[in-house]
């Protein structure tokens, strides 16, 4: 298996599982900077997991 496939397949799954974190920070609420600054911050590694995975062969149906 070579780097560039795990990177992408971590990618890929970091991608697909992220958005269930988060449902507690929305849950806890969004009212400080801190929180603010954690879930932007959560949004933009999702959004570098989707254009790492997002050649993952694993998620496409043979």
């Amino acid at each position: 298996m070579h780097l560039s496939h795990t990177v992408t397949a971590a990618g890929f799954w970091l991608g697909t599982l992220l958005p269930i974190v988060y449902l507690p920070v929305i849950v806890a609420g969004i009212d400080s900077m801190s929180r603010l600054s954690l879930f932007v911050g959560l949004m933009a590694v999702h959004a570098l997991a989707l254009v790492i995975g997002h050649d993952y062969s694993g998620s496409r149906s043979r």
